[in-house]
Order: C-alpha cells, then sequence, then structure tokens
C-alpha cells in the first residue's frame, strides 16, 4: 500500500492515479462534510468537487502541519461557505432581545434524540434546517468555532450568531419530536 505522503507527491508530480486515489480516499468522508452544508446531494457534490479542484491546485501549500484530512476538511468548509456567501439571498436579522430570550429558554440538556433516529434521518433534518440556521449549526457544533469566529465567517454579529443556533437546535428538537412520533405510529 503506498502512503498518503507518498500519494500527495505523486499528485504534485501530476500523476493520475495518484489524484484518483486521493479522491477516492477522502470523498466519502468530504461528501458528508459537504452535505451539512447543502440542501440536497447535488449540491454537496457540487461543493466538493470545486472542494477537490482548490485540494489538487493547492496541494504544494500542504505544509504537512497537523493532518492533511483536517487540511482537506477546512478547505471543504471554506468552499461550502463561499459557495453559500455566493448564493445568498437573504440576511440575517435578529434583535438584541431574541439573543437574550434564546440564551435564557435553552438548555443543551434540552436536546436528546430518541435512539431510534437513524443518522440518516439526522443528517436529513440538518440539511432541512433554513440556511442560516444551518452554517451557524455546522460551524459551532460540527466545527467547533466560537461565535465570534462565526460571525467573522458570515459577516452577522455575534448575537446574530447565538440567535440562530438557537433557533436551530430548537427547530431539530421540534422535528425531532415529530420523527419520535412518526416511529411510535410506524
Amino acid at each position: 500500500m503506498v502512503s498518503e505522503k507518498k500519494i500527495i507527491e505523486d499528485c504534485i508530480r501530476g500523476k493520475r492515479y495518484a489524484h484518483e486515489q486521493l479522491y477516492n480516499a477522502h470523498a466519502p468522508i468530504m461528501l458528508t462534510i459537504c452535505m451539512r452544508y447543502s440542501k440536497d446531494k447535488s449540491e454537496a457534490e457540487d461543493i466538493m468537487q470545486e472542494g477537490f479542484i482548490k485540494v489538487f491546485s493547492n496541494l504544494k501549500k500542504f505544509r504537512g502541519e497537523g493532518s492533511f484530512e483536517g487540511w482537506i476538511k477546512r478547505i471543504m468548509v471554506n468552499t461550502a461557505l463561499n459557495h453559500y456567501h455566493k448564493n445568498l439571498k437573504h440576511y440575517f436579522h435578529t434583535q438584541l432581545e431574541d439573543v437574550q430570550d434564546a440564551i435564557g429558554e435553552y438548555n443543551d440538556s434540552d436536546f436528546h434524540p430518541d435512539e431510534n433516529i437513524t443518522r440518516a434521518k439526522i443528517m436529513s433534518l440538518v440539511q432541512q434546517l433554513p440556511e442560516g440556521y444551518r452554517f451557524v449549526f455546522n460551524l459551532y457544533v460540527f466545527e467547533d468555532y466560537s461565535h465570534k469566529e462565526i460571525a467573522n465567517m458570515l459577516n452577522i454579529s455575534i448575537s446574530t450568531s447565538k440567535t440562530q443556533l438557537f433557533k436551530a437546535r430548537k427547530w431539530l428538537m421540534k422535528r425531532a419530536d415529530n420523527l419520535k412520533i412518526e416511529n411510535v405510529i410506524s
């Protein structure tokens, strides 16, 4: 088996087999990441393809600090954010009072998805989140960014980031409760 370092070196040299191996090794995980930021699989595949173009054209810039998969992941997340900004159709709006209400009402222990809800159903729910909620939720929950970092990335205020996260969690809790009811009925 060829090492990842060798595959990267061969990609830089333009060897076709290496591009294919690198893509095949990382595409499934990257598609999952892109799916979290898109409304459907087709959009996720477009984002991933654009991301891999960036990966291949910037391989020389990978310095080997940290994991290669982490480097690709950052490119995919940034590509998804760029896609979002390019296609921005609405802006976030919020009031400071909404944030205070959100902080006062929400408790992380409130969200306990039913064990019978599959990963696919959870992914589907995340994809159904309104766009603003989805991006803040993914960046905060999955990518571990702070509200300040998210606000900078999305060009929104910190309070808007907090409100969007609160609303996303509330939206998901409501839909997860509906799935629990559906599971009992079916």
